[in-house]
């Protein structure tokens, strides 16, 4: 697989208190050392077509420089993706949080799904490939019934505020192709 998240081409130190600008390394390398194995809990918000924004939790996991999560074919959250994929996710991470901004899109590519699946089984969730989608034994209620269509976030643009040492606030800007 490719890597589909570069590293930032702008970065823009929002700190207001004298802080420095922080590097794109610190949320990335807590996401690739805490997902899927720590309780973090992600909030994807979409936008419904009648532009009212809807948000719900989900158990996402970071693979090969991607985001990736789930969501049955009947959830608002997959509805909402398939008529218009952008949204956010937002996750509190060990001593940063972290909003993410592009569009999710279905990934149904048999190595993605199985590379996808294995970490999330790693993780402890007995995710499996079935088709074009995932199963397993259970998910979170949120997620609706199997099988579980797979996303995979294209990043825009990530807000990082340190809530550890050293402190600070970042936006970071990614190159993207917005028909990827």
């Amino acid at each position: 697989m490719t890597n589909t998240v570069n590293e930032p081409i702008a970065t823009r130190n929002l700190d207001r208190y004298g802080s420095a600008e922080l590097p794109w390394s610190r949320p990335r390398d807590v996401l690739v050392a805490d997902t899927p194995t720590a309780d973090l809990t992600f909030f994807v918000a979409t936008v419904r077509p009648d532009g009212r924004p809807h948000s719900a939790g989900v158990g996402a996991i970071w693979v090969d420089d991607a985001l990736y999560f789930t969501g049955g074919p009947g959830t608002r959250r997959s509805r909402n993706l398939a008529a218009n994929p952008a949204c956010s996710v937002s996750v509190r991470l060990r001593g940063i949080d972290l909003v993410l901004e592009g569009e999710a899109h279905r990934v149904t590519d048999a190595a993605t799904l199985t590379r996808v699946a294995d970490v999330y089984r790693s993780g402890g969730w007995p995710a499996s490939v079935e088709g074009d989608a995932l199963t397993a034994p259970f998910s979170a209620p949120s997620a609706g019934p199997a099988p579980w269509h797979l996303y995979r976030l294209t990043l825009h643009t990530a807000i990082g505020v340190a809530s550890a040492e050293p402190h600070g606030a970042t936006r970071w800007d990614f190159a993207h192709n917005p028909r990827h």
